[in-house]
């Protein structure tokens, strides 16, 4: 039985310019305002702020996130491509699974992985050396046993 696996383009130019971006981004909110760039964190502060300047700074960072595309369609003339190889319901299953992983986890990959990691943090070591693990893991049961 063959499955058609899902090609990866390899893009290490664009990858290490938003790369680049992340930890430029991680470092001016460090530096401006003494927050960790946790998306999870940031969108759990947003939903119930402590403060309207608490609140205003979560609000600026996730219209950034959101509105990125239009910033690609400015430079790009067009939208950027977006490929979703699997069906709502996987997302949706996917989507509880991560927000299990966050919630047990005490963060997500940017907050764990890129600031935890860069300050040195047992606790964000762990979880990401955990993440690595759960995805490969997941992967290869998805592509080579249930062949999706």
């Amino acid at each position: 039985m063959r499955h058609d696996m899902i090609e990866t383009e390899f893009t290490p130019l664009a990858a290490s310019l938003g790369g680049a971006l992340i930890g430029l981004a991680s470092v001016l909110l460090m530096w401006v305002r003494g927050n960790i760039l946790g998306a999870t964190g940031i969108l759990t502060g947003f939903m119930q702020p402590s403060s309207s300047a608490d609140w205003a700074w979560r609000a600026a960072i996730l219209a950034g996130m959101v509105t990125g595309p239009l910033v690609y369609l400015f430079i790009a003339g067009e939208f950027p491509a977006i490929q979703v190889p699997v069906s709502t319901l996987s997302m949706i299953i996917g989507g509880v699974i991560v927000g299990i992983g966050v919630t047990y986890g005490s963060g997500c990959t940017s907050g764990h992985g890129v600031c935890g990691m860069s300050r040195l943090s047992p606790r964000s070591f762990v979880a990401t050396l955990s993440f690595m693990a759960g995805i490969t893991v997941m992967v290869f049961v998805t592509r080579h046993i249930f062949g999706l």
